[in-house]
């Protein structure tokens, strides 16, 4: 009597860079991914909508050209090739395919479980090299301490210095120093605050310190004014974005985890549109609101006076808040209460500013070129501001103002709100 054979077992076992067989459960993963990558028709109704197909003109570089590679290799028929890991690494995660697509097919899994087994394919030394370096970006308590060196950089005119001495147009160096110069701006020390029979959770992430700083401070004043008993339990908890995207879905979740049993019990607001996004992925935390829609969803003490701003502003809707929460409506809603603004959407460019969490490090050239599509409006007609729900986001498009001599704040659009309400009577 011949044995039941597993449907796996069919499934070509690509060797590792190690040279090992897959395990039975990276089979299993591979044919969900399969699966899912098989829903795409490649139909091409996501190419004009792909940032990096749009700046490219590469099918590899699109959507459905992507997924055309995860099927080869996949299957057994292409090997990882640095050709190979490039095309599918200049994804920027935007998902404005999964938007457009009549299909619906889930590119956002399909990348990330690729990335999930090109991670585990890896040498152990390299997986545990990401993890260290990813462990140190997404520790809150590391990042407070690392925002002092921005401020200094900043401060103390080092910026300047890189530029007269050319340092700044230096690959390697480049988008570290437009991030340096940005963050140094707005890194702001946090610290738990928990004001008597607070009842509602602020959410800062790994970057609340180093890249929000300003905009959290914004926050507790336009909540005080609201009689709103906010408080921030602990300043360390990251959603676990980087992990996943990068291709450690288990560290993302044990992330994601603490996150759960840290705010679980409690209403959570956030300030950073992707964090928001990446946290609802749990059930305990579906109900997690990003802060403009939340402002936008309470009631106002009718005493409030709201002070006029005949300032210009454009609103940027990072790709997370679009794609991922459904749009910020909210967000003009609530810059609508100021008498006087003058707010309109920021011209979309190509869809992308190319920020992407880590990918304005890891593809600087490519980041620049998204960010230059996005500002170039922008410098014909000059706003006063530009605001952003996502610190990734403002950091990379303050940077790109700077580079470009343009005087124009970006701020976290909480910020505005702040500022109208003036101080305390």
């Amino acid at each position: 009597m011949n044995e039941p054979t597993d449907p796996l077992d069919d499934i070509p076992r690509l060797k590792t860079s190690t040279g090992d067989r897959r395990s039975h459960s990276q089979a299993r993963a591979t044919h969900e991914l399969l699966q899912l990558a098989d829903q795409c028709v490649k139909c091409g109704l996501c190419l004009p909508h792909c940032p990096t197909f749009q700046q490219a003109r590469q099918e590899a570089d699109s959507p459905r050209g992507r997924i055309a590679l995860i099927q080869g290799w996949a299957g057994g028929h292409l090997a990882m090739t640095p050709t190979l890991a490039g095309h599918l690494d200049g994804c920027l995660g935007c998902l404005n395919c999964e938007r457009v697509c009549p299909s619906e097919v889930a590119y956002g899994r399909i990348a990330d479980q690729a990335k999930a087994l090109r991670t585990a394919a890896l040498p152990a030394p390299r997986r545990t090299l990401m993890r260290l370096a990813l462990g140190a970006l997404s520790n809150a308590r590391l990042m407070g301490r690392f925002a002092r060196v921005p401020r200094l950089y900043r401060r103390l005119g080092l910026a300047r210095l890189a530029e007269l001495l050319g340092l700044d147009r230096i690959h390697a160096l480049r988008p570290y120093h437009r991030m340096a110069t940005a963050m140094g701006a707005v890194a702001r020390p946090i610290a738990p605050r928990n004001p008597e029979r607070a009842n509602i959770d602020l959410f800062l992430g790994c970057m609340g310190s180093a890249a929000e700083g300003r905009a959290v401070e914004a926050t507790l004043k336009v909540a005080a004014r609201l009689n709103l008993r906010i408080c921030i339990v602990s300043p360390d908890t990251c959603c676990g974005a980087m992990f996943r995207h990068n291709g450690l879905p288990a560290e993302a979740d044990a992330q994601r985890d603490a996150c759960v049993r840290v705010h679980g019990e409690r209403p959570l607001v956030g300030l950073a549109s992707a964090c928001i996004a990446e946290l609802r992925g749990d059930p305990t935390l579906r109900d997690t609101l990003e802060l403009c829609a939340f402002l936008d969803g309470v009631e106002w003490p009718q005493t409030l006076r709201i002070r006029p701003d005949r300032r210009r502003v454009l609103v940027h809707e990072p790709c997370s808040h679009r794609n991922q929460l459904g749009g910020n409506a909210a967000v003009h809603r609530l810059l609508k209460r100021i008498p006087g603004l003058a707010v309109a959407p920021m011209p979309p460019g190509q869809g992308c500013c190319g920020a992407a969490g880590t990918y304005l490090l890891r593809h600087p050239v490519m980041a620049e070129a998204l960010l230059a599509d996005l500002l170039a409006p922008v410098r014909l007609d000059t706003p006063d501001v530009i605001v952003t729900t996502n610190p990734g986001c403002a950091l990379h498009l303050a940077a790109g103002v700077r580079k470009a001599g343009l005087d124009i704040a970006v701020l976290h659009p909480v910020e505005l709100i702040a500022a109208a309400l003036g101080p305390e009577p």
